[in-house]
């Protein structure tokens, strides 16, 4: 067994591990000091919704929001209950699923970056629920959502 380091190993999980998450081109995951998940996403043509003016699919916004919501649900069980192994982590991870999830999209997507972040409003023994934003490279508000996650 080897032993569980929980932000380098959640980054792994999220940046490299999930083939979703690296179509999206998931990048940047981090944890702020406040519990706050960040990650990024760059704009990119195979990801554009409105060809015409290249906005980012409002597709890929809801998904980049849910990976950030998923993160701070993560980290909301692995501060409860720390996993020692990674196959502990494994276990946990793999029990976290989205189960709610609502966006309100405020702008298009514009911009050459853009970046998620997700914090939680509640944590509870089976669900935890997360307030999620979603800026452009400029710091402009594109969307806000909630996202709730089962977690055991």
């Amino acid at each position: 067994m080897s032993e569980f380091h929980t932000l380098a190993d959640l980054i792994e999980v999220t940046e490299k591990l999930i083939p979703f998450n690296r179509i999206l081109g998931v990048r940047d995951c981090r944890i702020d000091d406040d519990g706050v998940a960040r990650i990024r996403v760059h704009h990119r043509e195979d990801l554009v919704g409105n060809f015409a003016r290249g906005f980012l699919h409002g597709g890929v916004v809801a998904a980049t929001l849910d990976v950030a919501g998923g993160i701070a649900a993560m980290m909301a069980v692995v501060g409860r209950t720390p996993p020692t192994t990674r196959e502990e982590a494994g276990r946990i991870f793999s029990n976290i699923s989205t189960i709610d999830m609502r966006i309100d999209y405020l702008r298009p997507g514009v911009g050459e970056w853009f970046d998620a972040s997700a914090s939680v409003l509640r944590s509870g023994s089976r669900v935890v629920v997360t307030r999620m934003e979603f800026h452009n490279d400029e710091g402009t508000l594109v969307a806000v959502g909630t996202g709730t996650y089962i977690v055991g």
